[in-house]
């Protein structure tokens, strides 16, 4: 990973909880609706964990969004936050 470069599990941790909020979803029910403990999903959201591929597809699916989609950083509008203003 190069330097300064974010741990992609906490990239993907933050996509997570980020789609899954904006979804309206519990911890609890996005959790039984991939299938998988809760515990596990904050374990993912907090960067702890180390999903399997069929985990990211499953995630993926429930979240209504590519698996690439997991990976990438959101936009800063994404994050509810302005964009800087143009001068």
């Amino acid at each position: 990973m190069p330097a300064g470069a974010k741990d992609p599990r906490i990239v993907l941790g933050e996509r997570v909880n980020a789609l899954r909020v904006a979804l309206g979803l519990s911890q609890e029910d996005f959790a039984g609706r991939v299938g998988l403990d809760r515990t596990y999903v904050s374990g993912i959201e907090r960067g702890l964990r180390n999903p399997t591929l069929l985990v990211l597809l499953r995630l993926a699916q429930a979240l209504e969004v590519p698996v690439t989609g997991l990976l990438e950083e959101p936009s800063p509008q994404q994050q509810g936050e302005r964009p800087p203003a143009k001068r």
